[in-house]
């Protein structure tokens, strides 16, 4: 593994971070509310549901680059795939959140956080998929 210093955040990254656990911890202290994201938007349009909460909590998500962009501009997106790649990985990492009960970061984020088990085995599993992914991708296959 190389790391490519001149591109290296350290400063951003751990302000992402630390913003990521704050906007966590506000959430399941001051609403009760796990911070899992398939948990969110998958209730989003629940009728009966507590919504108000849901709705501000998916507008920050989406505000925060433009708020981001106001102390460092963005980096350009790159795209390597075409759509359809996009479109099944998107459906995949879906469906693979209904069946692991929640995504990476209600686990990884949230549940580590609260020394649980069934996350820590989730986590677990997100990223040894995601390691074996990128080994027969860039390995085995040749991408």
């Amino acid at each position: 593994m190389i790391i490519d210093w001149e591109h290296f955040t350290f400063l951003q990254s751990l302000a992402g971070g630390v913003l990521i656990g704050l906007a966590a911890t506000m959430l399941i202290l001051l609403n009760g509310q796990v911070a899992g994201i398939s948990g969110i938007v998958g209730k989003l349009f629940d009728i009966g549901q507590q919504s108000a909460w849901r709705f501000a909590f998916v507008i920050g998500l989406l505000l925060s680059p433009y708020l981001y962009s106001i102390f460092s501009p963005l980096p350009a997106p790159q795209f390597e795939s075409g759509w359809p790649i996009y479109l099944i990985a998107g459906v995949t990492v879906g469906l693979g959140s209904r069946l692991g009960s929640g995504c990476t970061s209600g686990h990884g984020v949230c549940g580590l956080s609260r020394l649980s088990k069934r996350s820590l085995v989730a986590t677990l599993v997100f990223m040894g998929t995601g390691f074996a992914t990128v080994f027969v991708a860039r390995h085995l296959i040749g991408g």
